[in-house]
């Protein structure tokens, strides 16, 4: 079987594909320019044989151009994070071993030398997408591997997770059937392209389809609601922190500002949340600001997409629905038998969706595994009236303090529930006498100093239902400035709990 991606390209030949700031693109010319970039990669070869290439170039047609040519070439993908530091890019090559590393003109001072340390050519994206002369391009089978994406999980170094092409066949189909994907959808992208959630979720699942991808170089809140506020955009994807950062842009705009934003948004069919949990708080105001109620689903790099709350129905917050079509998902406890519903349990994920292998990491891959081949994700969740709530990571999320286990993100959606908190992350502080004490941390909304007794008097309160001590809370206020950022990263100031 050939790369189905490709097949259903030519069927949406005159329809356009990606929308960025090179300019407007069609299928046709994706199909045309990603066999140059094959033809260039291939040098007079029959087939990459799945040789690793390095991607280090932002979100746009470059990047897609790119990671279709090395695909069609019978390569393997792997994009690497333009956020990185060189020891972060030196270990993804490393661990990689690829045999070049395609770049962008504004980022080949960020890999140049890497690369010369390691005699390894760069090929400079804007010269690689150039019109050229077309070879013929190699069978390529879906069983074969097509990216390489790195993963650190919550331990130890990143791991880089192999995909195949079946797989993402198998992700898309099911989100394309999950969330009504069809050739009239139009969706903005300016998620990093090194994620499962940007390269799947959105860019390749608008592809499919025959849709539109229009994509953004960067991040900027008004940008966004500038351009939804046009009113032609159907699908939005964003993180948490991303929708925390639009409600507050829209909080601080003016009243037709407002009204023009909402009006965009409203237009479109779905909005959807995902990659960390979402806060109830965060769900409601975007609702109450737009009439859209985000639909919140979860996964991770390894498995694709594995739940996800209903495209028509309830959308339960603080939930994240069912298993999704052609996904088999199950709870067990430590001893690897299922539970009842109600009853908090490890997740574990089976299915075309689930990935193929960690890279050069065979007992990682062995352990990661059951027997009969259920993927251990290492999170847990509960199902309660039919629907999965997730609890968290079982080793950062899930705390052990005073004999009891206590999620930390049910802890961090009480406390966002108070007034002038605008995030709050949870952590455990190892404590000889409680095991883990429990520390949030928190940034504050506005300007505003947050009285740290008050909040305490209300995580005592509120908290009592999770058996959560007064004397474990701790408060420490992350100071930022007008953009958003952490002014002083480095400096806590942790109250005392005893002198509350």
């Amino acid at each position: 079987m050939t790369l189905q991606l490709v097949d259903r390209a030519k069927a949406y030949a005159d329809r356009t594909a990606i929308i960025a700031e090179e300019g407007v693109f069609t299928y046709s010319d994706l199909l045309r320019v990603s066999g140059i970039v094959a033809t260039r990669l291939l040098s007079g070869r029959n087939d990459l044989e799945a040789t690793r290439i390095c991607i280090l170039v932002p979100p746009g047609w470059n990047y897609v151009a790119t990671q279709w040519g090395i695909w069609r070439a019978g390569g393997v993908a792997v994009p690497m994070a333009i956020s990185h530091p060189p020891a972060e890019l030196a270990y993804v090559i490393d661990d990689a071993e690829p045999e070049a590393i395609v770049a962008h003109p504004s980022l080949l001072d960020r890999i140049n030398d890497l690369a010369d340390e390691r005699g390894l050519p760069v090929l400079t994206s804007s010269v690689l997408i150039q019109e050229g002369p077309l070879s013929e391009i190699p069978l390529v089978h879906e069983e074969g591997p097509s990216m390489i994406l790195y993963t650190s999980g919550t331990t130890g170094r990143p791991k880089g997770v192999v995909l195949t092409h079946k797989n993402i066949h198998a992700q898309v189909e099911s989100l394309s059937s999950a969330w009504g994907w069809d050739g009239d959808d139009h969706i903005l992208l300016h998620l990093p392209l090194h994620h499962v959630h940007g390269i799947v979720n959105v860019l390749s699942s608008a592809l499919w389809n025959g849709g539109k991808c229009e994509i953004l170089p960067r991040f900027n809140a008004v940008d966004v609601w500038e351009r939804l506020s046009r009113g032609d955009i159907t699908l939005y994807m964003a993180v948490p922190t991303i929708y925390r950062r639009l409600i507050g842009a829209w909080q601080s705009a003016n009243s037709n500002t407002r009204t023009a934003w909402t009006s965009g948004a409203e237009a479109c069919r779905l909005t959807v949340s995902g990659s960390a949990a979402l806060p109830v708080s965060t769900l409601e105001l975007w609702e109450t600001m737009t009439g859209q109620r985000l639909l919140e689903r979860y996964g991770m790099t390894e498995i694709g997409m594995a739940l996800s709350n209903p495209l028509e129905g309830e959308r339960r917050a603080g939930y994240v629905g069912n298993p999704l079509p052609g996904v088999e998902v199950r709870l067990v406890d430590e001893a690897n038998y299922p539970v009842a519903e109600g009853y908090p349990g490890l997740i574990q994920v089976r299915g075309a969706t689930v990935f193929k292998e960690y890279w050069h990491q065979p007992e990682e891959t062995e352990a990661a595994f059951t027997n009969d081949g259920w993927f251990r994700t290492g999170d847990q969740a509960v199902v309660e009236t039919g629907a999965y709530r997730i609890l968290g990571r079982s080793s950062v999320d899930i705390l052990k303090t005073g004999g009891e286990k206590i999620s930390a993100l049910e802890i961090e959606e009480v406390m966002l529930t108070y007034p002038g908190v605008r995030e709050c992350a949870v952590v455990g502080v190892p404590d000889v006498d409680w095991g883990d004490r429990i520390c949030a941390a928190i940034v504050p909304e506005g300007s505003d100093a947050l009285l740290a007794h008050e909040l305490r008097a209300f995580a005592k309160e509120r908290l009592a239902t999770y058996k959560v001590p007064k004397e474990i809370i701790i408060v420490a206020e992350l100071p930022r400035n007008a953009m958003g950022k952490v002014t002083k990263p480095a400096v806590l100031k942790f109250f005392n709990p005893d002198k509350a």
